[in-house]
């Protein structure tokens, strides 16, 4: 009776066991849809439509991943500091902003950790020798171009629009931000504008481009002047 007893002790033990690494294991492991070569869907249309928007797809929005698709994920997937195997899955998506319904439990939080990483990059990309207000000041053009109806409106349309920000086309944007820009990009999330609704910024010591010299100022914080 005692053995009977002390299997079956065993017994609930191992299952007791086995059932918390089960939950550990899942818990911490995201089961996330992807989507690659051949896949079809809406979330192919998304991803289509983004990097058409941001000039790295040149074909037919048609949610078909075909050959096109494919070397247009590449192409982002290699700008951009991720893993450059043509498959658009947990890290890609995100990159792209996309939130993949399987992952949708975690909900607004994952989405403002996206947008919270994606400008403390740019900041860091930009302006990481910049006053602390500079830092937050370009973090807010970001979200005053999402504003915008002339920009995209999401935070990772504004930062991948093809030719918006020298940091992402000089892969700067790909560096690990430090602590203070991530402080700057909090702030700007937190409505900290300091450049009083600026949509562009530039170094008058380096510019060139005349047509962004037309723009009117709001303020000159460090080595940027921001404008409208």
């Amino acid at each position: 009776m005692k053995k009977n007893k002390k299997k079956a002790i065993i017994s609930i033990t191992i299952l007791f066991v086995i059932f918390i690494g089960y939950h550990i294991f899942f818990r911490n492991t995201e089961i996330f849809a992807l989507s690659k070569y051949g896949s079809r869907g809406a979330e192919v249309t998304q991803i289509q439509t983004k990097l058409k928007r941001w000039g790295y797809y040149f074909g037919n929005i048609d949610g078909i991943y075909g050959s096109q698709t494919l070397e247009a994920v590449k192409y982002f997937q290699r700008k951009n500091g991720l893993q450059v195997d043509g498959i658009a899955g947990k890290n890609t998506l995100e990159a792209m902003g996309i939130m993949n319904s399987s992952n949708s439990s975690s909900g607004s939080s994952s989405s403002y950790q996206n947008d919270l990483n994606l400008l403390a990059r740019i900041v860091y990309g930009e302006a990481r020798g910049e006053p602390y207000t500079g830092q937050v000041a370009v973090a807010a053009v970001v979200l005053n171009r999402v504003k915008s109806s002339s920009f995209p409106n999401t935070i990772s349309g504004v930062i991948y629009q093809k030719g918006a920000f020298d940091a992402v086309s000089d892969g700067q944007f790909n560096l690990t931000p430090n602590s203070t820009a991530k402080k700057a990009a909090q702030d700007a999330l937190n409505g900290w504008d300091p450049t009083y609704g600026a949509v562009y910024y530039f170094n008058p010591a380096t510019a060139t481009n005349k047509w962004i010299w037309s723009r009117p100022m709001t303020v000159t914080i460090g080595n940027h002047r921001f404008c409208k």
